[in-house]
């Protein structure tokens, strides 16, 4: 592939964040803006679809305008425009497609759909302006945990753009597991960070839940382990004392980890890898983070806590490759809200 010098402008709009940003060369961001909706969908536990496509629509325009402002560039000064194409909510990511569009057909940039989750491993290639020694690039053949609310799955990467999918899971995600069990400890939305917080104050040996290894395949499943812990949360109810959530959270956290660091360590030991990559909004999760952080067998890149939530800047970074690969997307691209990545 033949790198050459772009500024792309991302947008990222699959969920509930509604997301611009100005990225140069692949790597380098001059502006990133996120504005997230969390308090309005607190009162319904989770991101209500309606709500969010709504408060795109309000939000797109006016957080577009700061992301070029904040990296002093105008439109004028963009190669092209990359945008989340999905997976996501279908009424949220129609609302960055559409202004994507509008702003392609009107400057006559390039349009480029972006797959969400590739978006999340190119938040590894990323760092700030004005940092003083940019870090390296992650290096290939590169195995990639992939872990969020909606996803959880392995890919090997053996170069730009080149994904081959070795295993997923077979029904509650990882992140989804942490919302529903944070909802069965009564602690609050989102659930991750609420699990993490109460399990800082617990034993994670306190309950030992199962791990499901599904040996022979590098798939995964949190459902069983999400029903262990809700048969616990039941029987402790009925002794009618304080659950011990700290506790449970702990136990809870303990297991999911456990299986998400042995199974990839296991896989990039098969695959030969050069380097490990942790990506998605559960790998915010500081006792995931520092299981992989502690082993010295693989280098490892986990994105900067900013860039492991949904934003538009690693969208602009895979953009870049797409665009220096000479794939442009014709002006009647519609958006697939379940869009796989290979």
């Amino acid at each position: 592939m033949d790198l050459k010098p772009a500024r792309i402008l991302g947008i990222e709009t699959s969920c509930d964040e509604t997301s611009a940003a100005v990225v140069e060369n692949g790597r380098e961001i001059l502006s990133n803006v996120v504005a997230t909706q969390i308090e309005l969908h607190v009162k319904y536990g989770g991101v209500f679809p309606e709500v969010a496509s709504r408060q795109h629509i309000r939000t797109i325009y006016p957080v577009i305008d700061e992301a070029l402002q904040r990296a002093n560039v105008s439109l004028t000064d963009i190669q092209a425009v990359a945008v989340t194409r999905g997976p996501g909510l279908a009424g949220s990511l129609v609302v960055g497609m559409n202004a994507a569009k509008g702003l392609s057909l009107g400057r006559q940039l390039p349009l480029i759909g972006v797959n969400h989750l590739e978006g999340h491993i190119y938040s590894a290639w990323l760092y700030q302006a004005d940092t003083p020694k940019p870090p390296p690039a992650p290096e290939f053949p590169q195995l990639v945990l992939l872990v969020s609310g909606g996803h959880t799955e392995l890919n090997l990467i053996s170069d730009h753009l080149t994904y081959q999918h070795l295993g997923s899971t077979l029904d509650d995600a990882a992140g989804e597991a942490f919302d529903k069990v944070a909802r069965m400890l009564n602690l609050p939305y989102p659930g991750g960070p609420s699990v993490q917080k109460s399990a800082l104050d617990g034993n994670p040996d306190a309950f030992v839940f199962p791990r499901a290894w599904l040996e022979g395949t590098w798939n995964f499943s949190f459902s069983g382990l999400k029903t262990a812990v809700l048969r616990e949360v039941r029987q402790l109810e009925k002794t009618g004392r304080p659950l011990p959530v700290a506790n449970l959270a702990a136990s809870f956290q303990a297991a999911v980890v456990d299986v998400l660091f042995t199974k990839t360590m296991k896989a990039a030991r098969k695959f030969g890898v050069k380097s490990i990559l942790v990506a998605g909004g559960v790998s915010a999760n500081q006792a995931l983070r520092e299981a992989f952080v502690g082993q010295a067998e693989f280098p490892v890149h986990i994105p900067p806590l900013s860039l492991c939530t949904d934003n538009a800047a690693m969208i602009a970074s895979a953009g870049y490759y797409h665009f220096c690969a000479g794939r442009i997307d014709p002006l009647d691209l519609d958006v697939l809200p379940t869009w796989p990545l290979s």
